[in-house]
């Protein structure tokens, strides 16, 4: 039952992502207006920098599918935490291999070859 939750979330997060997409590849920038409203005059400027009139259906419809792209995204990381019987770290499920006798610390220090901890004469 969960896999097919998975999916269904994770198609509705896909196909409202490309939809988003292409509505925001085609609406019209505030930014193009910028040089002609700055140019003409003190009421051009208002009208930039002021408040903007309705919404149309374009930027709604974007800001609808940016809701369900962020619902969908937050319940599919809610759902993908489940834990799972017997999983634990990638560290844990390693096997471990017993120590050979070059990795082990030898127990009695080696002493050092005759004079090498001399210091010469001045």
């Amino acid at each position: 039952m969960s896999n097919i939750l998975l999916t269904l979330l994770l198609a509705v997060q896909l196909l409202s992502a490309l939809v988003m997409i292409g509505l925001i590849l085609v609406q019209h920038g505030k930014g193009a207006d910028a040089g002609a409203s700055l140019g003409g005059g003190s009421s051009g400027a208002a009208t930039l920098f002021g408040a903007s009139g309705g919404s149309n259906f374009m930027s709604r419809s974007t800001a609808i599918l940016a809701t369900v792209f962020l619902s969908c995204t937050l319940a599919l990381a809610y759902f993908g935490q489940a834990p799972q019987a017997g999983a634990g770290t990638v560290l844990e499920t390693l096997p471990v291999a017993p120590p050979t006798p070059a990795d082990q610390i030898p127990a009695a220090p080696v002493a050092p070859p005759a004079g090498v901890g001399q210091i010469p004469a001045q």
